[in-house]
């Protein structure tokens, strides 16, 4: 296929398909926000990097569903400009599932997860007592795409807490075997970094 989608666009749905099928694999955040009524949220995004390392800046990218209706976590950044982002592991992948559901605002995906709280140094938010990595965030800005169904919103958010736990961190290296970093890839396919290789970067 090639197409000039200008002249022959395609359907979000097809566009996502696309993108997520090619553009992969993705490394997952596992988000907490808090409401202005304390109720927790915790959501997975696959639409995630680092932006910036000094400052240090994550980014994700949730996306309006299909009747065009925001995540409860913008709706939360809205009410209170903290979050905590987990790095999806594979200690985590049930959670992960599990707080990929659709569910009611008030409700807590922690207590649904089976996950334990934990305090955050400096947010408001809880963190994943069982995460072995954990950022503490403050909101720095949203980029709005649009207001169609599978639009997105670019998050922008400022480290300024950090929990690892000190199996993983020696001071200048993380263990990736001691970390078990997942992936995203498309529709309900992971994958692990079990099969890794190395190349020297050239001088």
């Amino acid at each position: 296929m090639e197409a000039l989608l200008e002249q022959s666009p395609l359907s979000a749905g097809t566009l996502y398909r696309l993108l997520s099928g090619s553009v992969c694999p993705r490394p997952i955040a596992l988000v907490a926000t808090q409401d202005k009524r304390g109720n927790a949220n915790l959501a997975p995004f696959s639409f995630f990097n680092v932006a910036s390392i000094d400052p240090p800046i994550l980014a994700f990218s949730p996306l309006l569903d299909g009747s065009a209706q925001p995540k409860d976590t913008l709706r939360n950044l809205d009410d209170l400009e903290e979050c905590v982002v987990h790095v999806g592991t594979e200690g985590l992948i049930e959670a992960l599932n599990t707080t990929s559901a659709s569910l009611p605002r008030e409700e807590d995906e922690f207590t649904l997860a089976g996950l334990e709280k934990a305090t955050m140094q400096g947010i408001r938010v809880p963190r994943i007592a069982a995460a072995p990595v954990a950022f503490g965030c403050k909101l720095v800005d949203v980029i709005r795409f649009g207001d169609r169904p599978l639009a997105g919103s670019l998050v922008l958010v400022q480290i300024v807490a950090i929990y690892i736990d000190d199996e993983l961190w020696d001071g200048r290296h993380v263990n990736m075997e001691a970390l078990q970093p997942i992936g995203r890839l498309a529709g309900s396919d992971y994958v692990r970094i079990t099969d890794r290789f190395a190349i020297e970067r050239p001088a």
